[in-house]
């Protein structure tokens, strides 16, 4: 196996750290977490102590100030090994909402939010995705109406991951309806705002772990106060995140289909049939010769996708094409996972079998495939 070397020895001390935190505070507690069909507070409250969830945001916020994404990457990766929820729910919190505060936010909004969100004692979530729209960011249907002072919001999301439980929402509302993508505004709506509400925690295929809850807004009122960038600039705002959001995904995706296939590797050598190991027959021992190969070569394109992005270089092209071919070959790998783990692979006390079905949403969310060749596709010149 070729050495990574985007990693220095600073990343991999605090991998250690993690590691540690999740064997004495994670793993104990993972069949509770699928039960609950959440993460509770205690999770977040202890990832905050230990300075996992503000490693953008600045010191003088509550935060790490780390500025190197190679930092949030470890822990992705070292989440993703012990759940496919993890990473998400985390990546939702840090790595795709807190950015919009760090860069986009007011003094006064930082100061407001910014510590809450570092210690855990916030918990992020972003409403973009409408019951219609879909990958379609543009069309959502949500508004938000000038009255005086103030903005009514009115409208609803769906698919939210952290919905059930977040205390803000950053959300993507229409404030001009004449305009197309360029009558989009963001506003940081908090969930005791009267007129919002959740609804009931969906009942998803996999990552239960993960809370993902429909969000209505019942005329919610709002004042500039809380308006995140600038006025109808919220669809750029949020392309310009969209590339960390995909390559946070790739990160997680290969992270979570290597950890599965060396487990299935170590059960091919333990796991005897007609007086041998099962990864001994020729079929299987070719098959996981393919799939090894198969993660290490995605895994080296989204290593250098992290270190460009680390680096700020990384292209929203890039980021598409990492997000679909990582998730791509996870629900591939995965897939002959459970084909070698027999009957074993389809029972959810086996591992293999809730990553094989965790891995099915990453074809789709953080935009589709479909859209990410789309996106690969119009670059080319088409």
């Amino acid at each position: 196996m070729l050495k990574r070397d985007h990693y220095e020895e600073d990343h991999e001390d605090f991998r250690a750290s993690v590691q540690q935190w999740l064997e004495r505070s994670v793993k104990p507690h993972t069949d509770k977490h699928i039960a609950d069909k959440a993460l509770p507070r205690e999770f977040w409250l202890e990832a905050g102590e230990n300075g996992f969830l503000g490693l953008a945001i600045p010191e003088e916020y509550g935060g790490a100030g780390a500025e190197d994404f190679r930092f949030n990457a470890v822990l992705a990766e070292e989440l993703a090994k012990i759940g496919a929820a993890y990473p998400t729910c985390v990546g939702i919190h840090s790595d795709i909402t807190a950015p919009y505060l760090v860069r986009l936010g007011t003094e006064e909004q930082k100061q407001r939010w910014l510590p809450g969100v570092a210690s855990g004692e916030i918990l992020l979530a972003i409403g973009m995705t409408e019951p219609s729209g879909g990958s379609d960011l543009a069309a959502l249907k949500t508004t938000a109406v000038r009255d005086g002072d103030e903005w009514v919001i009115n409208g609803s999301k769906t698919f939210i991951t952290n919905g059930y439980s977040c205390d803000l929402v950053i959300t993507a509302v229409r404030t001009d309806p004449e305009k197309g993508a360029k009558g989009i505004t963001l506003f940081a709506i908090e969930a005791t705002k009267e007129g919002f509400s959740r609804g009931r925690k969906l009942d998803k295929v996999g990552m239960e772990e993960s809370d993902t809850a429909e969000l209505f807004f019942e005329n919610v009122r709002v004042t500039d106060a809380e308006m995140i960038g600038e006025l109808n600039r919220g669809f750029i705002h949020m392309m310009e995140e969209l590339p960390q959001e995909r390559v946070s995904c790739a990160v997680a995706n290969i992270a979570q289909a290597k950890q599965i296939l060396m487990e299935t590797v170590q059960y091919a050598k333990d796991r005897k049939a007609f007086g041998q190991s099962i990864g001994a027959f020729q079929h299987n021992k070719f098959l996981l010769a393919e799939l090894v190969t198969q993660i290490e070569v995605a895994e080296a394109y989204v290593d250098k996708c992290v270190a460009a992005h680390a680096r700020g270089e990384l292209s929203p092209v890039e980021a598409s094409k990492a997000k679909w071919w990582s998730s791509q070959a996870q629900s591939e790998v995965l897939d002959h996972c459970v084909q070698i783990h027999g009957g074993y692979g389809f029972m959810n006390e086996y591992r293999v079998a809730r990553a094989w079905r965790d891995a099915r949403v990453t074809k789709i969310w953080a935009g589709s495939n479909e859209i990410m060749k789309e996106l690969i596709g119009r670059d080319l010149g088409f």
